[in-house]
């Protein structure tokens, strides 16, 4: 008898999973990261205006990430991996899924303990960060400057169709952590079969406009994945 299929799980996640271990996000700052506005260091133009402001405040993040811990959420989802099939997909830009084991995932805005070329080949190649600063000697093979692995606003998600492939193939789907605010992002749930089970994790989940398939879980990223899970399995 062949052993049978392990469930492939999806777990889309957002600022709110990482937020419990400490790190800002931008939506619950009053639009502002450290007294920058996100057009000041968060876009193509800005970059071209002052790439050493813009470098600085994506070091000052890094040194942030990389000083705080994953939490119970993160440690949850990593063990799934011993019994299903578990694909991660984050907005975040941090490393702690990866930190935490989770050992398949996707960034669809970039990881920030990479850099990139500011070239026109931005995509083909991502340099490893060593420690939290990234200088203006640091460039790639052709010369250009490093700038910071991230998917600024106005720029294309080199990630998304990977990502609409993997939900499409999922059998649980579990939104945690975003509000679904960002595009096109936020459009990734509608790539889920109607045949998936679909949960969102989020304490506001009754204020959240989701397909009406999905079940509500009004808890935070920690607690309510750990009651999920423990359903689930």
């Amino acid at each position: 008898m062949k052993p049978s299929k392990k469930k492939k799980i999806v777990l889309f996640s957002g600022a709110g999973i990482s937020a419990e271990s400490g790190i800002q996000t931008f939506r619950d700052s009053n639009g502002l990261w450290e007294q920058h506005k996100l057009e000041d260091v968060a876009t193509p133009e800005a970059w071209k205006k002052d790439p050493d402001l813009v470098t600085r405040f994506y070091n000052e993040r890094r040194k942030q990430i990389m000083e705080v811990m994953p939490n119970s959420a993160h440690e949850a989802i990593s063990k799934l991996e011993e019994s299903l099939d578990v694909s991660i997909i984050t907005q975040n830009i941090d490393d702690l899924h990866e930190r935490a084991g989770s050992t398949n995932i996707i960034h669809l805005h970039g990881n920030i303990r990479y850099s990139k070329s500011s070239g026109p080949d931005q995509e083909s190649q991502y340099y490893p960060i060593d420690g939290w600063q990234l200088t203006e000697s640091d460039k790639c093979p052709r010369g250009y400057r490093l700038r910071p692995h991230v998917v600024w606003f106005g720029e294309d998600v080199p990630a998304y169709e990977t990502a609409a492939i993997e939900i499409s193939s999922a059998d649980i789907l579990i939104v945690v952590g975003t509000s679904l605010q960002v595009h096109p992002a936020a459009g990734l749930i509608n790539f889920a079969s109607t045949n998936a089970q679909k949960f969102i994790v989020d304490p506001n989940a009754d204020q959240l406009v989701v397909p009406p398939d999905f079940q509500k879980i009004n808890k935070g990223a920690s607690q309510g994945i750990i009651d999920l899970i423990k359903i689930l399995t």
